[in-house]
């Protein structure tokens, strides 16, 4: 569990975000995944239900006014238990992408701040924080996302299996991928994973793993703006010109130019929950 403070909005910038509900406590952030674009401000969450390639960026944030925002992940073994005690009840099932928003309640919210609290008690937080986490669970569970976020804890829903496909592709992002091998990995047929794929992460697997190359090597170029070359053979490329093309048509601008303009500005990086920026500070984190 995370906290998370700034107080100026900031750049878009990609990063693979893990499974998570994200509240919005105050200000506004915008995330996108492909051509999907959520919008969500104070007293609203964003809840992501596999690891997704999302850019993000604060768009409200000021001195007086500072985003301020909780992030919690959520636990697969936490849901499949609430599963198995609420017993069978009839949902619709979930056709959309893995990440939604939505208003959050009176009941979520009262959760998440019982949960807070336990910052001004240190002492309590190995006792009562686990109860309040399965809460704040069991509260999306039964909120507007209850029919995404259930499959999360089913071992053969479409989520589940996607997740594991997207796993496989994180561990050889910078290998030649065979779909044939990923389908295998997986215990789906080729049509099945590109199907169940594209339905929940909005793009093919190959193009996952084109976005998580090209954002890791966002990153990476921040950190060494001249080794573009070194960077492009670092993620999976065999050729730094056609690295250059994808980045550039990814992102606006070459990568030289790109990490130029990064280093100057205000970026947002997202690794999953807790949130961190180089701008903006973790006010606390258990």
């Amino acid at each position: 569990m995370a906290v998370f403070s700034t107080e100026r909005a900031t750049e878009p910038l990609g990063s693979v975000t893990e499974p998570m509900i994200a509240l919005t406590v105050q200000g506004a952030k915008r995330s996108i995944l492909g051509d999907h674009v959520f919008d969500y401000h104070a007293g609203q969450y964003l809840v992501a239900t596999v690891d997704l390639p999302l850019t993000s960026h604060i768009t409200r944030a000021t001195p007086s006014e500072p985003y301020l925002a909780f992030g919690l992940p959520l636990r697969p073994a936490i849901i499949a238990q609430l599963l198995l005690e609420a017993g069978p009840t009839t949902v619709r099932p979930h056709t959309g992408p893995g990440v939604a928003t939505s208003d959050a309640d009176d009941r979520l919210l009262d959760a998440v701040v019982r949960l807070l609290r336990l910052l001004d008690e240190p002492h309590d937080i190995p006792v009562l924080a686990p109860g309040l986490r399965r809460e704040i669970h069991w509260r999306l569970l039964n909120g507007p996302q209850g029919a995404m976020i259930r499959q999360v804890g089913l071992a053969d829903s479409r989520t589940t299996l996607v997740a594991r496909a997207i796993a496989w592709i994180k561990t050889h992002y910078d290998e030649m991928i065979r779909i044939d091998d990923l389908a295998t990995e997986v215990g789906l047929s080729v049509s099945s994973l590109n199907r169940n794929f594209r339905a929940v992460t909005s793009m093919s697997p190959l193009q996952y793993q084109k976005q998580l190359r090209l954002q890791k090597a966002r990153i990476k170029l921040m950190a060494s703006p001249r080794d573009i070359a070194a960077i492009s053979y670092a993620v999976g490329y065999e050729s730094p010109s056609q690295f250059s093309r994808e980045y550039r048509r990814m992102f606006g601008a070459p990568p030289g130019q790109d990490a130029a303009r990064l280093r100057t500005m205000d970026v947002l990086q997202e690794q999953g929950s807790p949130e961190t920026s180089p701008d903006g500070s973790i006010i606390s984190a258990f």
